[in-house]
C-alpha cells in the first residue's frame, strides 16, 4: 500500500496513477494534526489495513498530476540517519565504524517543495539520496534477527548538508538539521510491497542529469544491524524515520534554481527545488569527479556571498 497525504493534509491511499481520500476511515484515531495521526495509524494498522483497502476499492481516486502531494510523515518522532554506512562501489577496504546522527523533525517537507539554502558560510550545501525505514512498533534492544519485522515502510529521503562550517567540534546539529533539509515522499510505501529493501536501485538526478547512482546492497551496515543498533540506544517508536545513508561518490553542490530528483526503486519518484536568495554558484560536479582530477576537496563556490574569492 501507498499511503500518501495530499492537498490541505488529506489522508490517502495511491491507486494507479491517482489518490483515493481514505481520511474518513481514520477519524476515530487521537490525533491532533496529520503528524500523529500518521504515527497513530501506522501502530493501529492492522486494525485498519482491511478498511483502508475496502475503502481504496470503492472509492474514485483522484489523479495525482491535479494534487499537491504533502510530506506523508510530517511529524516523525525521531529522524535517526546513518553515517558514512557505504562501501562506495566497494572501494573502501574496511568497513566504516558504525554511526549516526538525530536529526530535527521540523526540517521535513515533501514533493513539490523548496530546500532553503541558509545565509551560512557552507563550504558547500548537497543533499544525499538515501532509502529511509518507518518504524512500525516500538523496537528497543531487538536483535538484528527479528529487527526487520519492526520496519512498517519505506520511503525517499534526502539528507540536506551544511558543510564546512565552523567551528569544527560544532558539526552536525548545524549542517544537518537546518529547515527544509529533509525532504521526503512522495509516498510512505508499506514493507509487503518492497521484496528485498537490500536490493534496491537509488537514483539522484539534478536538472535531469543523473549524479547518484547505486545500490542499497553496498551498505557496510545493513538494514537489519542498523534497526538492532539503534533501538539499542534509544527505543524506536511507531512513524520515526530511519536515513540509512548514502554512497558519497555522486553528491555535488546543490544551488538555486536546482530541480533534485530521487527514486529508490518502487517508492516512487521524489521532486524537489533548491533556493538560494543569496544566489551563489558551485560547479555541478561530483566528489568523484573532483577525486578523477586530483583534487581532495569540495567543488569550491564560484560566486556570491562568502566565495573565497569573493565571488
Amino acid at each position: 500500500m501507498k499511503l500518501a497525504y495530499f492537498d490541505d493534509f488529506k489522508l490517502g491511499v495511491v491507486k494507479g496513477d491517482g489518490v483515493v481520500d481514505v481520511s474518513a476511515v481514520v477519524t476515530d484515531i487521537p490525533h491532533t494534526g496529520p503528524g500523529d495521526l500518521m504515527s497513530g495509524l501506522i501502530a493501529r494498522f492492522d486494525d485498519y489495513k482491511g478498511k483502508l483497502e475496502a475503502a481504496t476499492k470503492a472509492g474514485t481516486a483522484v489523479p495525482l498530476a491535479s494534487v499537491r502531494l504533502r510530506p506523508p510523515l510530517p511529524k516523525p518522532g525521531n529522524i535517526d540517519c546513518m553515517a558514512v554506512n557505504y562501501m562506495e562501489d566497494g572501494t573502501l577496504a574496511e568497513k566504516p565504524l558504525r554511526n549516526g546522527f538525530h536529526k530535527a523533525s521540523s526540517a521535513i517537507i515533501g514533493q513539490g517543495d523548496a530546500m532553503i539554502l541558509p545565509d551560512a558560510p557552507g563550504t558547500i550545501f548537497e543533499g544525499e539520496a538515501e532509502l529511509a525505514m518507518v518504524i512500525g512498533k516500538r523496537a528497543d534492544n531487538v536483535s538484528e534477527a527479528d529487527a526487520m519485522s519492526y520496519v512498517f515502510g519505506y520511503l525517499n529521503f534526502i539528507d540536506g548538508s551544511a558543510r564546512g562550517l565552523k567551528p569544527d567540534r560544532n558539526v552536525f546539529f548545524q549542517m544537518k538539521s537546518r529547515a527544509t533539509f529533509a525532504p521526503i515522499g512522495p509516498f510512505l510505501v508499506t514493507a509487503d510491497e518492497i521484496n528485498d529493501p537490500q536490493n534496491l536501485t537509488v537514483k539522484l538526478w539534478v536538472n535531469g542529469e543523473i549524479k547518484q547512482d547505486f545500490n542499497t546492497s553496498d551498505m557496510a551496515h545493513k538494514l537489519p544491524e542498523v534497526v538492532a543498533w539503534l533501538s539499542s540506544l534509544h527505543a524506536l517508536e511507531p512513524g520515526d524515520l530511519v536515513a540509512t545513508g548514502t554512497n558519497h561518490r555522486g553528491l555535488s553542490a546543490f544551488q538555486d534554481g536546482d530541480v533534485v530528483e530521487l527514486e529508490v526503486e518502487g517508492l516512487g519518484r521524489l521532486k524537489i527545488n533548491v533556493r538560494d536568495d543569496l544566489e551563489r554558484t558551485w560547479l555541478h560536479e561530483t566528489r568523484l569527479d573532483r577525486k578523477n582530477q586530483g583534487h581532495d576537496t569540495p567543488t569550491p563556490q564560484l560566486t556570491g556571498k562568502y566565495a573565497p574569492n569573493g565571488g
